[in-house]
């Protein structure tokens, strides 16, 4: 009898043991083999619609679900023998980082998207990376800047995390060296805001890479209002140039303040700029003399087919010029499809390996291909303002 005990709690030890280690590899299983497609492909998208990001927010939805309607009128994206279409899961995380990141668990977990467009800002973007990573999911941004937001902390690059737009110490550099070499500019003064990544992060890489004088360099905040103590004391100062990284909103009071104030030096600035808002913010006529970095240029891509079909379909749809925001958000939707198209599968990460492997993707914002570290290798433009309207358009590799 005790034999037998023996033997029956040996054997029941035994099977515990193996369903233990079934368990552990079933999970281990399921968390690297991601999500995958149903009837349709699901895209996510984590997109600030509502807070203080919302007008780029709103500006990629728009270029989000024009290339979606796109897509889906040819029949769908193609997976192996089959063509599936799109069917978009939105939501809004509100420029909120802790919502930005329950927004991507739900996306990944209850929605089961196999990718995500989004967010658009880089603290939110940031904020969603760890439910993203867990669920195998990969997502693109269309904006997120800052240099580390694809990297871990220890420099390896984030395997599920993309972006569609060039990072903050190429734009700043790209400033820089445009601002000795075209404007000819040895005294500059620098006007940063420091609410945020994005201004210090550009400011950063400006100040390493501009070989003349910071004759001063002064900041603000987002949602100021008054520059004028600032202004007047640049007024006095000998300065070629002003560099001011930011957004419209506040970029376009230092514009009309500056201007107004006397100043009529070249301010130059970030793609954070590229919206009409900024001429109707500093006042046509103030905005002159005026230049900014961005990743898509209507001048400089007129003989683009993608792109310029990608504009028709926009003014069609929207009635107004495609801004960049919403041509970088188009572009994160068909850069999900090459990969989709070149792995032969949907499965989410299958699509995070096609990502990897992007190589010259011919998209609205130029010819793109995927470095190592997620980040695109593409073509930057500085387009140049005169009364409110983009008057020049410079190149720039």
């Amino acid at each position: 009898m005790k034999k037998w005990e023996k033997q029956t709690m040996k054997i029941a030890a035994l099977g515990a043991m193996a369903l233990t280690l079934a368990g552990c590899a079933t999970a281990k299983s399921s968390s690297s083999q991601g999500n995958n497609p149903g009837k349709t492909i699901k895209i996510g998208v984590n997109m600030e619609l509502s807070g203080s990001a919302a007008g780029y927010g709103e500006q990629q939805k728009q270029g989000i679900q024009l290339a979606v309607k796109k897509i889906n009128k040819s029949g769908g994206i193609k997976v192996g023998g089959t063509k599936k279409k799109i069917q978009l899961v939105i939501r809004d995380n509100k420029t909120s980082n802790t919502t930005a990141a329950s927004v991507a668990a739900q996306l990944v977990n209850n929605d089961k998207v196999v990718a995500v467009v989004g967010p658009a800002t880089t603290s939110a973007g940031t904020a969603a990376i760890p439910n993203m990573t867990k669920a195998a999911v990969p997502s693109v941004s269309p904006s997120a800047t800052d240099p580390d937001y694809t990297l871990q902390k220890s420099g390896k690059v984030q395997k599920y995390i993309f972006r569609a737009c060039y990072q903050n110490n190429f734009q700043g550099a790209t400033a820089a060296t445009f601002v000795t070499k075209n404007l000819k500019a040895k005294r500059v003064a620098i006007l940063t805001d420091n609410s945020s990544d994005y201004g210090t992060g550009l400011t950063k890489a400006f100040k390493k890479q501009y070989r003349g004088t910071v004759v001063s360099s002064q900041t603000f905040q987002e949602g100021d209002k008054d520059f004028n103590a600032i202004l007047t004391a640049l007024k006095h100062k000998k300065i070629d140039a002003i560099y001011a990284p930011g957004y419209y909103s506040e970029i376009g009071l230092i514009v009309k303040q500056a201007r107004q104030a006397g100043i009529k030096a070249p301010i130059v600035g970030s793609d954070g700029m590229a919206d009409d808002k900024l001429a109707q913010i500093a006042g046509k006529s103030n905005a002159t003399n005026v230049y900014y970095t961005t990743p898509f240029s209507t001048k400089a891509l007129a003989t683009n087919k993608v792109a310029s079909k990608f504009m028709s379909a926009y003014k069609a749809k929207y009635g107004s010029t495609a801004p960049t925001f919403s041509a970088l958000a188009y572009d994160s939707v068909y850069m999900i499809k090459a990969a989709i198209e070149k792995e032969g599968s949907a499965n989410s990460v299958k699509i995070a390996d096609g990502l990897a492997k992007l190589k010259n993707f011919k998209g609205v914002t130029g010819t793109t291909t995927i470095d190592k570290q997620h980040n695109p290798e593409k073509t930057i433009s500085i387009e140049q303002l005169t009364n409110g309207v983009v008057s020049k358009v410079y190149n720039v590799k």
